[in-house]
């Protein structure tokens, strides 16, 4: 592939500009989980950035030992944290990623180049993108696991080793999202406003996510009940959908710039204090808001009228960032809960938003809990994303370091701000029998809450 094959909103000379800023000190290797594993040159940080600026600047041909390497990158963004130079390895791997797809035709005559599934491209085109009918899903995944049909399917393997069946053993409870008003659950659908209960604070705007709204809703729920007796009103806009990460790490840029409008477009307007997320990748996500858009996308797309879009990057929070400044504690008591509290610090938290600290400061407010961190933090679990598919060896290597620090631990829940982190290890957790609890801080602590009349 040549240079002049690119999309025209994705620059080569960009792309060779950042690689040649890296220099080669190798102190990002260690921090690399796939080098760890393979102790690869090629699957280093400093030996994908020396690929990537050769294929972009045409000196090395993209073949399928190139794809190879560059799809066993997690996209963690332990290197970046570590780098002296400061090169921008996330930017760097997306555009190359786009790259690689904006020309798929060569490669895919490779039969050792990964490959997506019909059903992985419809469901991401058909539901992620459109995340209200992943809402319309939630009937029929409740009956699933209601009647005992999940059961049944877990034990017979019906499912075999394919990619869907690594989806079902991950899948958690699937709860119902709250109305809170006159103490009732709603049927299926968010409220638009859920008002505040205590003492008003404030407005602040909470970012669903796409498999979060149907998986998480336990986490969604807690930081409502949690902003709301604080005094925050929670708006839930109803046009807003996914936060794009999955595209855009996929090299998809296109639609992940026309989620990040629509995003933007669903908060417009609003007086928010913040816009705060659950999952720490979908929030890391809208920081980088608002991303590159074509010439041809940029005139076919309203202006946004009233917030200016780059006010919305920095109005995203993550909701233990949030809740660690907020005011209105002193209106609640925090009731003991005297175990051991493991706390999992997922890549995107520790090693690009730089917040690992909150979780921890959310997690004291409650008394004689033992919050410790879980070892091997510095290393990323393995989900990554849709990684865990796309990579079933490499995640499998990854994920198991973490279920030996879990047994090894003696703790009773494990706290996590990131919803495919959470799925990705509790579903191992389920599997060798460890009774440990996986749920995000701000759930636990809204369990022990006591509400002051």
């Amino acid at each position: 592939m040549k240079p002049s094959d690119l999309p025209s909103d994705i620059s080569s000379d960009l792309l060779v500009a950042e690689a040649s800023r890296c220099v080669a000190c190798g102190l990002c290797l260690p921090h690399c989980p796939t080098y760890r594993i393979t102790l690869s040159e090629a699957d280093s940080p400093r030996g994908r950035i020396a690929l990537m600026g050769g294929v972009a600047s045409g000196r090395i041909p993209m073949n399928a030992r190139f794809a190879l390497h560059i799809d066993r990158c997690l996209t963690c963004r332990a290197c970046e944290a570590v780098c002296p130079n400061h090169v921008n390895y996330g930017k760097l791997v997306d555009g190359t990623r786009a790259m690689m797809l904006a020309s798929p035709s060569n490669l895919l005559k490779e039969r050792t180049v990964m490959r997506k599934s019909w059903f992985r491209r419809w469901a991401e085109s058909k539901l992620i993108t459109k995340p209200t009918r992943l809402d319309a899903l939630r009937p029929l995944v409740r009956f699933y696991q209601k009647t005992g049909l999940q059961t049944v399917v877990r034990k017979s393997g019906l499912l075999g080793e394919t990619g869907f069946a690594v989806l079902e053993r991950q899948l958690p409870h699937v709860d119902l999202p709250f109305a809170f008003l006159g103490k009732k659950r709603a049927a299926n659908t968010w409220q638009t406003v859920y008002p505040s209960t205590g003492h008003p604070r404030g407005e602040v705007g909470l970012f669903l996510g796409c498999i979060a709204r149907l998986t998480d809703a336990a986490t969604l729920n807690s930081t409502i009940f949690v902003l709301n007796h604080l005094g925050y009103t929670v708006h839930v806009p109803p046009t807003q959908t996914c936060c794009g990460a999955l595209h855009q790490h996929s090299g998809d840029v296109h639609t992940s710039a026309q989620l990040a409008r629509q995003n933007m477009k669903a908060f417009d307007g609003l007086n928010l204090r913040a816009i705060v997320s659950t999952a720490s990748g979908c929030g890391l996500q809208l920081t980088e808001y608002p991303v590159p858009v074509s010439t041809e996308e940029q005139r076919s797309e309203e202006p946004l009228q009233s917030q200016p879009t780059e006010n919305f990057s920095s109005k995203a929070m993550d909701i233990s960032a949030f809740l660690a400044t907020a005011g209105g504690w002193g209106d609640i008591q925090v009731t003991p809960l005297p175990h051991k509290i493991m706390v999992h610090e997922p890549c995107s938290l520790r090693n690009t938003w730089h917040g690992a600290a909150h979780p921890y400061a959310l997690l004291a407010r409650i008394p004689g809990a033992q919050v410790t961190p879980l070892a091997g933090n510095d290393q990323c679990c393995g989900a990554a994303g849709t990684y865990f598919l796309d990579q079933p060896e490499m995640a499998k290597i990854l994920l198991r370091d973490k279920i030996a620090a879990l047994d090894a631990s003696g703790a009773r829940y494990l706290a996590t701000s990131n919803v495919g982190c959470a799925m990705h290890i509790a579903g191992a957790l389920r599997d060798t029998g460890l009774d440990i609890e996986v749920l995000h801080p701000v759930t636990l602590l809204a369990r022990q809450m006591v509400i002051k009349n």
